[in-house]
């Protein structure tokens, strides 16, 4: 995601949105945050928030299922799990009932880049949290019980959320044709028969590998302050050995050189739809610059009812029954520059597929205007507004974006660099990206009789 799609996330996360918009200053700053790093290298960041007395507090690693072992892709969201089986300290589930019958809620994420594990909380029952999630980071304890039942667990994950979901299905076999030699190109959750091939000895040195302090980031939202944290921080993670800040050792996607379709025909599927990824830098590759610039783009083209694609294809011709454009800058890699579309009932998508096409051409041929770049400005900087509010939307913003390589100033100065880019900088991006050559193209449809399109 870039920070523009975090910071939206998290306005829809509430009722802000209900709110008249209003724009920060060139100079707003977003969070404010205090940060500092502990003797055995694990960076902290404090952002106070003392509208309620809880906290939001987040421990991210900086590994994901981009850095699983060969052979054992989602290897990290494997070990995500048994996080939760239990340490020298606390039973299997302990720490899940410990936090529940404190009155707080808990959960963890695995993504390309990164493993977080988060809970929200009352002040009074950080140290808690603190202590516990710094036993499971040095003491993790696996036996096969608890192992290779969880892998059933993950195995039926995979078969309810991706085998038997035609969408996910397609959506993840653009990303393996999109990424050709790069592990993003493999599901975050892994592939099957690799699953079924976790073995306990693979989680214990994976977590022995990653899982330290100086490969973490401690995020802690809410009514304290650096000193406050500091002090709790010392007293629990402080007291864990530092370790190596581990090399991110994966693999480079060549440059593309022809346009990938797939067509995925499905008897279940009841609503046709049209996936296009564009191969695309980074914002930690490519600079703010050009990430900021097709952020805009994204926006215009395709970033809601007012968007050139949901203009056209929706409203005027009645093509599609959505349409919309997005871009993944905060990744540690390369990532995407997406487009959909889902046609409405009798309309092919091949006509589709034209009209959407029609439409991205004359944005790239003729060029987004001023005026459209000024009002996408506003739009995205107005949504960073309402991020500010969110407790643990605000440590999810931070951490997607440290574990991603970007810094503290890339959020804190997001608004301003936004302000400042210009609409020859957003044309000159897009031109560069949307080439055909690096994209893939997938349709999802129910079978077709033969003589018939989709």
């Amino acid at each position: 995601m870039t920070l523009r799609s975090l910071f939206l996330a998290t306005a829809l996360g509430g009722a802000a949105l209900a709110m008249p918009a209003l724009a920060p200053t060139a100079k707003a700053q977003m969070f404010e945050p205090e940060t500092f790093t502990l003797d055995n290298g694990m960076e902290v960041v404090v952002v106070t928030n003392r509208r309620a007395p809880v906290v939001s507090h987040w421990v991210w690693y900086r590994v994901g299922s981009a850095d699983s072992p060969p052979g054992k892709s989602g290897l990290p969201h494997f070990v995500e799990h048994l996080m939760f089986k239990g340490t020298e300290n606390l039973a299997p589930g302990e720490f899940s009932r410990t936090v529940a019958r404190n009155g707080g809620t808990e959960n963890a994420m695995t993504s390309n880049d990164f493993t977080a594990y988060f809970q929200n909380i009352a002040k009074d029952r950080l140290e808690l949290v603190m202590t516990m999630e710094a036993d499971r980071m040095a003491n993790l304890r696996l036996t096969d019980a608890e192992v290779y039942p969880e892998r059933d667990v993950v195995l039926e994950e995979r078969r309810s959320r991706v085998d038997n979901d035609p969408g996910a299905r397609l959506s993840e076999q653009i990303n393996a044709a999109l990424f050709l030699n790069h592990p993003y190109g493999n599901p975050v959750i892994g592939w099957y028969h690799e699953i079924e091939s976790y073995s306990r000895a693979d989680a214990e040195a994976f977590h022995a590998y990653w899982y330290h302090p100086t490969n973490a980031i401690l995020i802690v939202v809410g009514d304290v302050d650096g000193a406050e944290v500091r002090t709790l921080a010392e007293a629990t993670y402080g007291q864990i050995p530092g370790g190596t800040l581990r090399p991110r050792q994966r693999l480079v996607e060549p440059p593309p050189q022809v346009a990938r379709r797939l067509v995925l025909e499905d008897a279940r599927v009841s609503q046709p739809s049209l996936s296009r990824a564009y191969l695309a830098p980074s914002q930690r590759q490519a600079g703010w610059e050009k990430a900021h610039a097709l952020d805009l783009f994204a926006e215009i083209l395709g970033g809601g009812s007012t968007s050139r694609l949901y203009r056209e294809l929706v409203v005027e011709k009645g093509l599609a029954a959505s349409a919309g454009a997005f871009y993944r800058g905060t990744s540690y890699d390369e990532t995407a520059f997406r487009l959909f579309a889902m046609p409405r009932q009798g309309v092919a998508l091949e006509d589709l597929e034209a009209a959407m096409d029609a439409v991205l051409q004359e944005a790239l041929d003729g060029g987004v205007t001023e005026l459209e770049v000024e009002r996408a400005k506003r739009r995205m900087v107005a949504e960073a507004v309402y991020a500010r509010d969110s407790l643990s939307g605000a440590a999810r913003i931070i951490g997607s974006a440290l574990t991603a390589g970007l810094s503290v100033d890339d959020i804190e100065l997001w608004p301003e660099r936004v302000e400042a880019m210009t609409v020859e900088a957003v044309n000159t991006a897009a031109r560069a990206v949307l080439r055909p050559e690096r994209s893939v193209t997938g349709w999802l449809q129910a079978p077709t009789r033969e003589g018939e399109t989709g």
